[in-house]
């Protein structure tokens, strides 16, 4: 049975074009997708996220449990209220999911993961947990609504009460901190998203969201997709578990080698096999790749390089660069001439480095 978020009418009264997301009921659009994508990329735009799943997780050993569960270190998050991106690896050193973690006290770390693999997730935190002594709560009481764009933090900040606007207006990214609205809604505020525009994440109990989403409506922000979070992402450079990686791929296969802390006394869920994979090197790689010809780069594409095979992982037309842009995976080394099996006919491609859109401009290279 298809689920729905808090929002599912709130969604339909505003004309949204309904689909099935990973068995949630969820805008696609609300009249047209790449006025949404310039929407968040200009001013400010809203997503409803309360399809993803937050999870609490409090004890005595929680901190020694993450350094245990994830391969980036909890240790970096030293003052509560800061958040760390990072992957949590089988022990083949596959990627079963990333997510975030909010330091909330010494007791209390906060985390969200990917409403696609909720299920999978909670069972192997739970399974893991139990060495601690760590109690594992999935809080479905809660909604999520990400505002992001130039002027995001602005809208936002403007709903909330007098005493709470310099902490927020303070957060530094990869922060959060409690507040309330003018109207006294209780919000978890995080600066964090999945645009490549500056904004927040939004955390709000169930019963409350419409409410927020209305009053974020009242101040000017204008709904958008799912489809132009999608290419949002991929402009800023930014994979998507399920397409971009999954359990049979690794961080270093997945242009994550920057979310793994290969720190000194800590022994975490795939080190060996990533310890292994560093010193030999990793088969395949991830590149960004743009097509200065006409049509679109989708999943599943052949790509070839000189080395052999690949394919093309997450691919779109982005509407800031007005050209097709794609991750591949590839066999590792210098890729050297590059190009895709469309239809049967081979189109070449260029090799740039991503994010292919930083801060809103095109980075250098990727326009040719």
């Amino acid at each position: 049975m298809i689920q729905k978020t808090i929002l599912n009418d709130a969604h339909r009264a505003l004309g949204a074009k309904m689909v099935d997301f990973g068995g949630w009921d969820m805008p696609i659009h609300y009249g047209s997708q790449i006025d949404e994508h310039h929407l968040v990329r200009s001013d400010a735009g809203m997503f409803d996220v309360s399809h993803m799943t937050v999870v609490d997780l409090k004890g005595e050993r929680v901190r020694d449990f993450l350094r245990n569960l994830v391969a980036n270190s909890v240790d970096k998050l030293k003052v509560p209220g800061k958040a760390l991106y990072t992957c949590m690896l089988n022990p083949q050193g596959g990627v079963i999911d990333d997510l975030i973690i909010y330091f909330r006290n010494d007791g209390f770390f906060r985390l969200v993961v990917n409403a696609a693999t909720r299920e999978k997730d909670l069972a192997w935190i739970t399974e893991q947990a139990k060495a601690f002594d760590v109690k594992v709560s999935e809080r479905p009481d809660f909604g999520m609504v990400a505002v992001q764009g130039p002027s995001a933090r602005e809208k936002v900040i403007g709903l909330l009460r007098e005493e709470d606007r310099a902490a927020i207006t303070k957060l530094g990214k990869f922060a959060a901190g409690e507040a309330k609205t003018v109207s006294g809604i209780d919000v978890f505020v995080a600066r964090t998203g999945y645009t490549g525009e500056d904004g927040f994440e939004v955390v709000v109990p169930e019963a409350q969201t419409v409410a927020f989403w209305n009053e974020l409506l009242g101040a000017g922000v204008k709904p958008a997709g799912l489809g132009a979070r999608d290419t949002l992402r991929l402009e800023a450079g930014m994979n998507l578990y399920g397409q971009d990686m999954d359990d049979a791929v690794s961080p270093y296969e997945a242009a994550l080698a920057w979310t793994v802390a290969l720190d000194e006394g800590r022994d975490f869920i795939g080190r060996g096999a990533l310890e292994a994979q560093k010193a030999t090197g990793v088969p395949r790689q991830m590149i960004g790749l743009v097509m200065d010809e006409k049509g679109v780069l989708r999943h599943g594409q052949k790509v070839l390089t000189d080395n052999g095979e690949g394919e093309i992982l997450s691919g779109t037309f982005s509407p800031t660069l007005g050209k097709a842009i794609a991750f591949a995976r590839v066999p590792a080394g210098a890729p050297g001439n590059v190009r895709v099996d469309i239809r049967g006919k081979e189109v070449p491609v260029r090799v740039v480095k991503f994010p292919f859109v930083r801060d809103g401009q095109a980075q250098e290279g990727v326009l040719g």
